[in-house]
């Protein structure tokens, strides 16, 4: 292992630890970032929310390394074909409960990259909670991760009016 890799390796353990926000009530943890590809205009961030206080609303996201920063889900129409919608409204973060944001479901979607995400590239993303604030977390892009349990890709779903290009 080269020294590069080593020191890439070291940085990308440290951004695992976990980032808190509102006292350290919400946790924010495995967070990671990718795109499909170095020429992916979009790219999509996921990450584990642990709300060990009272209920929360995760309300909006910010990320200077794109046009635009949304909350995204997946939703199936009546034709049983999976899209990927806008959640203006927010995420509901209840008491007690951990929110999952992951591929195929609720996730954070960058839209009109600034340029490529590349492996070991940190993106900063701020999070703006309804009760808590904002909290800043450093995001790892980590693009050979592989889903968990059966998730899924972005590249077979009707994706609307959005032209996305990465995992979400």
């Amino acid at each position: 292992m080269s020294f590069k890799s080593m020191a890439a390796a070291a940085a990308l353990s440290l951004l695992a630890l976990p980032a808190f926000a509102g006292e350290a009530k919400l946790k924010i943890m495995d967070p990671y970032a990718r795109a499909s590809t170095t020429s992916s205009k979009s790219g999509a961030i996921f990450f584990e929310l642990m709300n060990h206080g009272s209920a929360d609303r995760l309300i909006a996201v910010r990320s200077d390394v794109a046009n635009k920063t949304e909350l995204h889900t997946h939703e199936e129409d009546a034709n049983g074909v999976m899209k990927m919608i806008h959640v203006e409204e927010g995420f509901d973060v209840p008491a007690g409960e951990t929110l999952m944001l992951k591929r195929g479901g609720k996730h954070v979607m960058l839209l009109g990259l600034e340029g490529p995400l590349e492996q070991g590239d940190t993106v900063p993303l701020t999070l703006v909670f309804e009760n808590a604030g904002e909290v800043t977390v450093e995001v790892p892009v980590d693009l050979e991760r592989k889903p968990k349990h059966g998730g899924h890709g972005h590249g077979s779903h009707d994706h609307g009016s959005h032209n996305h290009n990465a995992d979400g």
